[in-house]
C-alpha cells in the first residue's frame, strides 16, 4: 500500500489528484462539520426541552393563579350571601373546592355546601365544617331533574306541593325565586 500513497502523493504534487494530507485533511473537515452539526441538533433540542419545561411551569402557574383566584371569589360568595362561617377558607383545586371553618349551625353548614357547590367549575366539595351550635335539623340532598318543581319536590318529599315554600327557605339565599331552579342544582329538603 505505501507505493500506492507514494504514487498519490506525487500525483498531487504535479497536480493530479490529492495527497493522503489533504484527503486526511478533509476528512477531517468533514467529521469537525459532522460533529459541529451534531452539536447544533443537541443544542436546538436542549433548547426546545428547555422552552417546553418553561411553558409547562407557566401553564401550572397559571392554573395556580386560576385556582386562587376561585377559592377567593367562593370565599367572597359565601359571606355575601351572609352565612355564619368563623375562619372560613375555601381552597379550589382543579374541580374541588375544600371548605374549612366553623358553620353557626347544621342549616347554615349545609347552605354553605350547596353554596360552593352549585357554583360554575365546582365539581366537588370536600367539607370540614364544624359546626357551633349542635341544634340536630335533619335535612337532605336533592339534585333537580329536569322538569322539576318545588312543588312537585314539596309533593315528593312532604306529600303537599303546599309546603314548597319551605323548601324555598331553606335554599335561601342561593335561590332568588322559587320558580328558577335548574337540573344539576342540588337542594337542601329540611325533614
Amino acid at each position: 500500500m505505501g507505493i500506492f500513497d507514494f504514487v498519490r502523493n506525487a500525483g498531487a504534487k504535479i497536480g493530479i489528484g490529492k495527497s493522503t494530507d489533504e484527503i486526511a485533511a478533509e476528512e477531517a473537515a468533514e467529521r469537525n462539520a459532522k460533529a459541529a452539526e451534531a452539536e447544533s441538533k443537541r443544542n436546538a433540542a436542549r433548547e426546545r426541552m428547555r422552552a417546553k419545561a418553561a411553558a409547562k411551569r407557566s401553564a401550572e402557574n397559571a392554573e395556580k393563579r386560576k385556582d386562587a383566584r376561585k377559592s377567593t371569589e367562593l370565599e367572597k360568595y359565601v359571606r355575601d350571601l351572609g352565612l355564619e362561617v368563623s375562619a372560613l377558607d375555601i381552597r379550589y383545586d382543579d374541580g374541588t373546592a375544600y371548605i374549612d371553618g366553623e358553620a353557626a349551625d347544621a342549616a347554615t353548614k349545609e347552605r354553605v355546601i350547596l353554596a360552593v357547590g352549585n357554583c360554575e367549575g365546582v365539581a366537588k366539595v370536600d367539607e370540614e365544617l364544624t359546626i357551633a351550635s349542635d341544634d340536630s335539623s335533619d335535612s337532605e340532598m336533592y339534585v333537580v331533574q329536569s322538569g322539576d318543581t318545588l312543588w312537585a319536590i314539596a309533593s315528593a318529599a312532604y306529600g303537599d306541593g303546599n309546603r314548597y315554600p319551605e323548601i324555598f327557605e331553606a335554599n335561601k339565599p342561593m335561590l332568588k325565586d322559587p320558580d328558577e331552579i335548574f337540573p344539576g342544582q342540588v337542594l337542601r329538603i329540611p325533614q
